[in-house]
């Protein structure tokens, strides 16, 4: 499977650590591809969980794959638009910017188009 390349290789590596995780249902940029490292068993205490970036999924999961104690690949992405979903069957369309880690089968899905929150929507919306 061949997954979106990222917005900007110059870039990856250079983005804030802490992100949102999952949600939103589209996304509109890869940022970054991501491997977590975690200690191995009985490691110091001051060994801390750490991440590697790529610019290509297949470089991390190369990685990943090759990495004791490495978790699979994750996308941070970019969403402009989104859809919050804070309870089952409501849907909320938020705009503005937001980071956040995906789990990258999601982003199978293709990057948002003009159109696609307005359909979800009205897909999703109970009408009373």
């Amino acid at each position: 499977m061949e997954y979106p390349t990222v917005i900007d290789p110059e870039q990856v590596g250079e983005y804030d650590e802490a992100a949102y995780a999952g949600g939103g249902y589209f996304f509109d940029e890869v940022l970054e591809y991501r491997v977590w490292c975690y200690p191995t068993e009985g490691a110091n205490a001051t060994d801390i969980t750490s991440y590697r970036a790529f610019s290509n999924y297949q470089e991390a999961l190369e990685f990943a794959n090759n990495t004791q104690n490495a978790e699979p690949p994750v996308a941070l992405i970019r969403q402009l638009e989104w859809i919050d979903q804070p309870s089952r069957g409501v849907y909320i369309h938020n705009k503005g910017e937001r980071i956040t880690e995906w789990k990258v089968e999601w982003l199978t899905r293709g990057a948002r188009k003009a159109d696609d929150i307005a359909v979800f929507l009205q897909k999703h919306v109970k009408v009373k």
